[in-house]
């Protein structure tokens, strides 16, 4: 292939699932209630279940502990519209294969004391 020529995209390695085969047609999760901004974490390494859907397997491995990542975050690196990620987020934390914190409320964040603490371990180290 000559240098000046512009590279083609390469297809994707493999076929994505449609999204209303994934959420079985859901537009709503049956028990858990996800914002975007909760933080999932994988339970189990995302390779340890190898007959999972592709999908599902990705979202275990970019949540792996111990940080994991918010919701949108997920949606947005996989291209999937908020809505149906929140559904197959619901379906892996029925399944026990996330867990999930909701986003620290402002009280939490602007706690005058747990700062200070922070503060002084900090200077300790």
């Amino acid at each position: 292939m000559p240098q000046d020529e512009p590279q083609q995209p390469q297809p994707a390695s493999r076929r994505r699932t449609r999204l209303y085969a994934l959420t079985d047609g859901r537009t709503a999760a049956a028990h858990t209630v996800l914002t975007m901004d909760t933080t999932i974490t994988a339970a189990v390494a995302g390779d340890a279940h190898g007959g999972l859907p592709t999908e599902w397997q990705e979202i275990l491995v970019m949540c792996a502990p111990p940080g994991g990542r918010a919701v949108a975050e997920i949606a947005a690196r996989m291209h999937i519209r908020l809505t149906p990620m929140t559904l197959l987020l619901g379906e892996l934390a029925e399944r026990g294969l996330i867990t999930h914190r909701p986003p620290l409320a402002a009280s939490d964040t602007t706690d005058v004391n747990l700062l200070m603490r922070i503060r002084d371990n900090l200077a300790r180290i």
